[in-house]
C-alpha cells in the first residue's frame, strides 16, 4: 500500500496575523520564522513551532499544527488546527533541538 500524497506544507514566514482578546483589544504580529515537522505517528499532521514578533517588538513562540481536512470544503487540504495539540515526546525534542540551533531558546 502506498503512502498518501499530501500537498506541500504551508509556509507562513513573513505572514501577518492578529489576536483579538475578549475585551476586543487587537494585537498584530508577523511570523518571522518557523520549524515544520510531520508528526512521526500521524503523517496527516504537521507540527509547527513559529517565531512570532509582535508590533511592539516582543518575540514569542507559538506551537501549533496543521492537519489534512476531511470536510468537503477543505478535503485533502492543510487546515490550521484550532485546538491544543498532542505530540510524541521525540517530535517535541526534535523541534526544540532545531529551535536551539536557530538561537530561539
Amino acid at each position: 500500500m502506498s503512502k498518501p500524497k499530501y500537498p506541500p506544507m504551508p509556509d507562513n514566514r513573513n505572514k501577518r496575523g492578529k489576536n483579538v482578546f475578549p475585551d476586543w483589544k487587537v494585537v498584530r504580529f508577523t511570523i518571522t520564522d518557523e520549524i515544520r515537522k510531520p508528526q512521526s505517528d500521524a503523517p496527516h499532521k504537521i507540527i509547527y513551532l513559529q517565531r512570532v514578533e509582535f508590533d511592539d517588538k516582543r518575540v514569542e513562540l507559538r506551537l501549533c499544527y496543521y492537519i489534512i481536512g476531511k470536510l468537503p470544503k477543505m478535503n485533502g487540504r492543510w487546515v490550521f488546527g484550532q485546538f491544543a495539540t498532542f505530540l510524541p515526546p521525540k517530535d517535541f525534542k526534535a523541534i526544540t533541538e532545531q529551535a536551539r540551533k536557530k538561537g530561539w531558546i
